[in-house]
């Protein structure tokens, strides 16, 4: 007997599931926050170059000499959304000329920044800005590395010593490096402690994850994998009031780390994956947990249902490159991978532009973190009605087409309209983060059995890559400025979404369909049975390799 036969006799989402499921979920909030928390600590506010000998320069001061305004260089270009050039001051040749002649243009070297937002920010206390701007996308990109490098690690830590003690190890190390980054003094080790906490920290969501689907019954399997995400979206709003709160980089990143104490407890509360044990041969330690799960679960428990099979996977002989091996299968696995990236890169990307888009940057980032309920919600509504592939088409083409569509309102509106900008933004977050809970479903039934774990590994890496490239797009308008840089990130989300989720429709549905268990069945699933006959001999060669 199979464990997904145990479980159906037990309870496929029984008592002692739910409890587990939701124990799992929670350090989920924890992941959204950390996830885009370098979103509110890196965060560059509005500012300008430092007066020269002006004890009590800030940025709003209104000086009534004419020496201090002059200082202030008009920006070279038709940029209306800047009051200042950031980046470069005048400086007078001779003491006590006013003429404009007499001044040079220089860089400066310190600057004041606008604190109605934030009292401090790492940007800001660290200055880079101008020429070290660039340095706030790489930090970004860096911990999203680490991200990838969290996911390889961890799954191969996780399937070597366990799910709960590899879950454990990424709750210490997170731990330690959360709060270590509070107190960081220079760049450089701010932005490895940012890599070992994006590493822990989604190698810990993605540990959650897999127990909590492993502990879960087939039939409720896709309802769990999407749940989870909208704990993700409770992590943002929690991210936006504690920055809303407290203001400044330091006290919002111990926020964003306090909660990690709480899951040093889970050793006492969380199994090892009944699963995993089994695939070990550790058969007793797998029973007690049967046991305890028919104990809570009240369901009397028959001796026969502990003589559990462990082949479910000892047939697979399927390899990553099987994936690559016939043309069919190669279009596929790159249009998913290619939707892996761009969903990644949308979804961190318009959020990462919430600061850009003009308005209140708390308003904008709690109104794009709250849209991802009703989300998660349409994709757990219309999953199983209108079918894996044209939802996820729709989502990505409506919400590309709304990112899109701001490009007009940027360029030919004026501030007043500002909310039409906002609005559109938020239909390209919905639709981002919708296709991001639909994804996970299509891609794992279109994979083969043989090479399925294989392929949801390598779709996450890809996604990575997606949110690496994120903070570059998103940054992106700053060096082109202007009101066209305003909606530049925008447009490029937009237009991406679009042609992915166009390719989408030349995936086949999988809805109500028989899964593909082989290569072969991959390459037959979906298709009529003339135009399979010339794959066959070339399939049948490269499985023996």
């Amino acid at each position: 007997m199979k464990f997904d036969d145990i479980l159906f006799h037990l309870g496929e989402f029984g008592r002692y599931q739910k409890r587990l499921y939701v124990l799992l979920c929670l350090p989920a909030i924890s992941v959204g926050s950390f996830m885009m928390g370098l979103v509110l600590i890196m965060e560059t506010p509005k500012h300008r170059c430092k007066l020269p000998d002006y004890l009590n320069d800030t940025y709003e001061i209104q000086s009534s000499y004419h020496q201090h305004l002059i200082n202030l260089s008009i920006p070279d270009s038709d940029d209306e959304t800047l009051t200042y050039d950031q980046c470069h001051i005048y400086v007078s040749n001779s003491a006590g000329n006013s003429n404009p002649a007499n001044f040079t243009r220089q860089k400066c070297t310190e600057w004041v920044y606008e604190k109605s937002e934030f009292t401090s920010t790492f940007t800001s206390e660290h200055n880079l800005v101008c020429d070290d701007a660039l340095l706030t996308s790489h930090a970004k990109m860096i911990f999203y590395f680490g991200v990838l490098v969290g996911d390889l690690l961890f799954g191969v830590l996780a399937d070597s010593i366990g799910r709960k003690k590899a879950l454990y190890v990424t709750f210490l190390i997170l731990l330690a490096s959360a709060f270590g980054v509070c107190w960081a003094p220079e760049f450089i080790s701010f932005v490895v402690l940012e890599f070992i906490i994006g590493a822990a920290n989604h190698g810990a969501f993605m540990i959650c994850c897999v127990l909590g689907l492993e502990m879960v019954g087939p039939s409720k399997r896709v309802w769990a994998g999407i749940v989870i995400h909208v704990f993700f979206a409770i992590g943002l709003l929690y991210l936006v009031g504690a920055g809303f709160l407290l203001r400044d980089w330091q006290y919002i990143s111990l926020a964003i780390a306090g909660p990690c104490v709480f899951y040093l407890s889970y050793w006492f509360f969380v199994p090892e994956s009944p699963r995993w044990l089994i695939s070990q041969g550790r058969q007793p330690e797998a029973e007690d947990i049967i046991r305890k799960v028919a104990k809570v679960n009240k369901v009397k428990l028959n001796e026969k249902l502990l003589k559990v099979s462990d082949d479910d996977d000892k047939s697979s002989e399927g390899r990553i490159w099987h994936l690559f091996s016939n043309r069919v299968m190669l279009i596929r696995t790159l249009i998913l991978f290619f939707n892996w990236a761009i969903v990644s890169m949308m979804y961190y990307g318009v959020t990462m532009h919430a600061g850009n888009m003009g308005g209140d940057f708390y308003l904008n980032f709690f109104l794009l973190a709250v849209v991802e309920f009703p989300a998660y919600s349409l994709s757990i509504f219309l999953l199983d009605r209108i079918g894996r592939k044209k939802l996820h088409c729709s989502f990505m083409v409506v919400g590309g087409l709304a990112c899109l569509s701001t490009i007009f309102p940027v360029l030919y509106g004026d501030k007043s309209i500002q909310p039409v900008t906002l609005t559109l933004a938020i239909i390209g977050k919905i639709g981002s983060a919708g296709a991001f809970g639909v994804i996970y479903v299509f891609s794992a039934e279109l994979f083969p059995t043989v090479v399925r774990n294989a392929g949801m590994g390598a779709s996450s890496c890809i996604a990575r890559v997606g949110g690496m490239l994120a903070p570059y797009v998103a940054s992106s308008g700053d060096l082109v400025g202007g009101k066209f840089g305003q909606a530049l990130p925008l447009v490029i989300f937009g237009a991406t979404s679009v042609t992915a989720g166009l390719l989408c429709l030349l995936l086949p549905e999988t809805l109500n369909k028989k899964l593909p268990e082989s290569i072969e069945d991959g390459i037959r699933f979906g298709r009529s049975d003339d135009k399979i006959q010339n794959e066959e001999k070339v399939v049948s060669k490269s499985t023996k390799l």
